[in-house]
């Protein structure tokens, strides 16, 4: 992934908080010689080398996922941004936040194994609910899956939220962020600009 150095973010706590919410990601590796792409729900691990998930035991990015490095992509919040926006001038863009993970997987078969990644995958997700969820899994629901183990070699994270602007022209898109219901990426612009500031 292409990061200028104003838009790479390098704080292994702030990249791992991302992850943890936006854990739905984009599993890719090579199928065929061809890339191939499975959107799936993820665990960090607490210590934050290894990410987790389940594929059908039919997804056929199963067969060789050990044989080669794999990428997972994980998205936040992004939005046009117009140059009318600017007190100076500018260009048209897209702000956005993505992480980039390269790693080698392990397959989880142990039902005892899987059966826990399951339930602590529901936990993770059943936990925001008014009335949670208990995951009671059937043998045969457990056949059908294949856990995966990424253990992470590299790390690449891109948050692009006008860094490279005036502190005035931050402050203008976050406010027609906000006029524009972008309220997540406001956010995440507000908290780029207060960490700058604090550091100066």
């Amino acid at each position: 992934m292409y990061i200028p150095k104003h838009f790479r973010a390098t704080d292994r706590a702030v990249i791992e908080a991302f992850i943890q919410q936006h854990a739905f990601g984009q599993l890719v590796s090579q199928v065929n010689d061809r890339p191939y792409v499975t959107h799936l729900p993820f665990l960090l691990s607490d210590d934050g080398q290894t990410l987790y998930a389940h594929l059908a035991r039919q997804n056929p990015q199963l067969d060789n996922l050990g044989e080669q490095t794999v990428m997972v992509t994980f998205q936040g919040p992004h939005d046009y941004i117009s140059p009318s926006w600017y007190e100076q001038p500018g260009v048209p863009t897209w702000n956005y936040q993505a992480v980039h993970v390269y790693g080698t997987v392990r397959r989880i078969e142990d039902a005892a194994e899987l059966s826990a990644l399951v339930n602590q995958l529901s936990v993770q997700y059943e936990q925001a609910q008014p009335v949670p969820w208990s995951p009671q899994y059937k043998a045969a629901m457990l056949n059908a899956i294949v856990g995966i183990a990424i253990d992470i070699n590299d790390i690449e994270a891109k948050f692009k939220l006008s860094q490279n602007r005036s502190d005035a022209d931050r402050q203008a898109v976050i406010a027609r962020l906000q006029e524009r219901s972008s309220s997540a990426l406001a956010e995440a612009m507000q908290q780029s600009l207060n960490a700058e500031r604090d550091l100066s």
